[in-house]
């Protein structure tokens, strides 16, 4: 309306000037209602997560990949997440390590999870992040392996695209599926 002047339809009464800072009970319900649900799920979905090994990169003498190796080691390696995985009391990784192989696998992080209980696990799945010297993550690379059986061990290999001379250290996981 121009002029600062307002509408009242018929049947409606102006609100004094103490009503209209007040919220309603709708409002004021739905804003204490938000706050608990966004307290609840802040809570669910919290920046907890699995917990990583750290792991060394020894300085390397390898060749770069020629493009036909590259396009072999991207095709092995496994870039993207499993849907469903979470730490598992039963796994664990036994040993891991940074090794050097010649050819299209190049820079790899390689080890053996266990699953330690008596059940077996549907989806095993080893995460690695590599970093170059100054912290910076330059890449995330998986294994996975289905259906490990209780009490028994996976030798894995994870392939790394990186260049072994850009990388300075990688931290490792293992997460899994119950069967």
């Amino acid at each position: 309306m121009p002029n600062g002047e307002s509408s009242i339809s018929a049947g409606e009464s102006p609100m004094s000037t103490e009503e209209s800072w007040r919220p309603g009970r709708r409002r004021w319900l739905s804003a204490v209602g938000g706050s608990v649900v966004g307290a609840a799920l802040a809570g669910c979905l919290g920046t907890g997560g699995p917990a990583y090994e750290s792991g060394s990169i020894p300085a390397v003498n390898g060749s770069t990949r020629t493009a036909r190796q590259q396009a072999a080691a991207a095709t092995g390696a496994i870039t993207s997440t499993a849907d469903g995985v979470s730490p598992l009391e039963s796994l664990s990784l036994t040993d891991h390590s940074f090794v050097y192989e010649g050819g299209y696998q190049g820079a790899t992080v390689q080890g053996t999870a266990r699953n330690g209980g008596d059940r077996p696990v549907q989806l095993v799945e080893v995460r690695t992040r590599v970093y170059d010297d100054a912290g910076a993550q330059l890449g995330q690379y998986m294994a996975r392996t289905g259906d490990l059986a209780g009490d028994t061990s996976w030798s894995f290999t994870v392939i790394v695209l990186e260049r072994p001379s850009t990388l300075a250290r990688y931290d490792i996981t293992v997460l899994g599926v119950p069967g």
